[in-house]
């Protein structure tokens, strides 16, 4: 394939919808983190609840993605990648619409965790798809161009939630959702996966991950080289409204803000990292580059005392910079496996990393009592860059690998 051929390729229908899509999907992953204080505070609860309650219905919602990541995988390697993008996606739009109905923190709770499941099969499908259908020279550019489209998702719902009522932009979600089936119909099915299915190897076999030594060990460094990032959104910056007031900032943080500044950094991130990993032939290496910057915005974040909403907003936009490595990591948990697991793996690698959240938060809540709320923050987020740094440093390297290959 010439140079002509590889650009029009990334440019093509598949890039395009799967963008979209992972768009849609942002916008209502993010949408809980932007609107939570609003939304908790319509159904009456105090400031403390608002806190506490907001960390649990966030930690359904990754339950939901976590249980979601592996029904999607499995189904993407059994029964296609596009099965997947049209089933999560009619899930995921109707758990938001029904949201926008919530009377309790019970309800709530319920629609977020049914709207995770959905959402889980989303970004795993188009990645893997995409990865499939581009030549092996541009697929870390076409993967993050998805991710660097579709984080953008996290702008719009910001934006939406300043002009409509809480309930509209959870409404709004969904209405997107079921337009974006339209689109789907346009796909078309992966090559490698139709050859595949003509055979009988087994496929979508998510105990195999755990049957044979070298694949658990792929598996579970694909997923703690992703750690950092939920770490980052879901905590330090989600809650980032409760961290200025413990850090003495006399400003009032806005939450979504620093949510929608934090997205518009990791896309632009994601678009670079692929452009980065190009350059430097190694998805590793590139991985490295994002760690230290995260490492330094992780420094300054915790040392903003009597600092200002400003510094806040502009710190949360170097993390959400250093974390914006979302496309390669799930990029890189694709090339590691044969096609008859690879849609069980890139759909349930980023799933279980958010999934993780909910552990991340178990962690944090353990140390508060002994350390305070900053200081147990900055322990958890030692360990978490830790764990993530020797992953990335024990991981084989995937740039340019042929992905014509089936697990046995």
């Amino acid at each position: 394939m010439d140079q002509k051929q590889k650009t029009v390729a990334l440019l093509s229908i598949p890039v395009l919808v799967a963008s979209l899509g992972y768009f849609v999907d942002i916008y209502d992953l993010l949408l809980f983190s932007i609107i939570r204080v609003d939304s908790l505070k319509s159904l009456g609860l105090s400031k403390l609840a608002i806190d506490t309650d907001g960390k649990a219905i966030i930690s359904f919602q990754m339950f939901g993605l976590l249980l979601g990541g592996i029904v999607w995988g499995m189904l993407g390697d059994k029964k296609g990648r596009l099965s997947v993008l049209f089933g999560s996606i009619i899930l995921y739009s109707l758990a938001n619409i029904a949201n926008g109905l919530v009377q309790s923190v019970h309800q709530y709770s319920m629609c977020r965790f049914v709207a995770g499941i959905g959402l889980a099969g989303e970004l795993g499908a188009g990645i893997t798809l995409v990865s499939e259908l581009i030549p092996k020279e541009k697929r870390g550019i076409a993967t993050s161009i998805v991710a660097g489209i579709g984080l953008t998702g996290a702008i719009l719902a910001f934006f939406i939630k300043q002009a409509f009522d809480w309930r509209i932009c959870y409404f709004i979600g969904g209405g997107l959702g079921l337009l974006l089936l339209l689109l789907r119909i346009s796909v078309f099915e992966s090559g490698m996966f139709q050859d595949v299915k003509q055979t009988k190897v087994k496929r979508g076999d998510f105990s195999m991950f755990f049957t044979n030594g070298r694949r658990f060990r792929k598996y579970m460094l694909s997923i703690l080289i992703g750690l950092p990032t939920w770490y980052v959104i879901g905590i330090l910056i989600t809650f980032s409204k409760e961290f200025g007031e413990q850090f003495g900032i006399k400003e009032p943080i806005d939450s979504g803000k620093a949510v929608m500044l934090a997205y518009v950094a990791i896309s632009i991130g994601d678009l670079l990292i692929g452009l980065i990993s190009q350059a430097l032939r190694s998805r590793k290496k590139a991985l490295y580059i994002y760690y230290a910057i995260t490492i330094v915005s992780l420094v300054l974040y915790f040392r903003q005392y009597n600092g200002t909403a400003n510094g806040m907003y502009g710190i949360c936009m170097l993390m959400g910079f250093g974390t914006g490595f979302w496309a390669i990591f799930i990029t890189m948990a694709a090339e590691h496996f044969g096609t008859n697991l690879r849609a069980t793996a890139a759909t349930t690698v980023p799933n279980m990393v958010r999934g993780s959240l909910p552990l991340v938060i178990i962690l944090f809540n353990s140390l508060k009592p002994g350390y305070g709320y900053i200081n147990a923050a900055a322990i958890t987020g030692v360990v978490v860059m830790a764990i993530s740094t020797a992953a990335i440093f024990f991981t084989e390297e995937t740039f340019d690998k042929d992905l014509n290959f089936v697990e046995e």
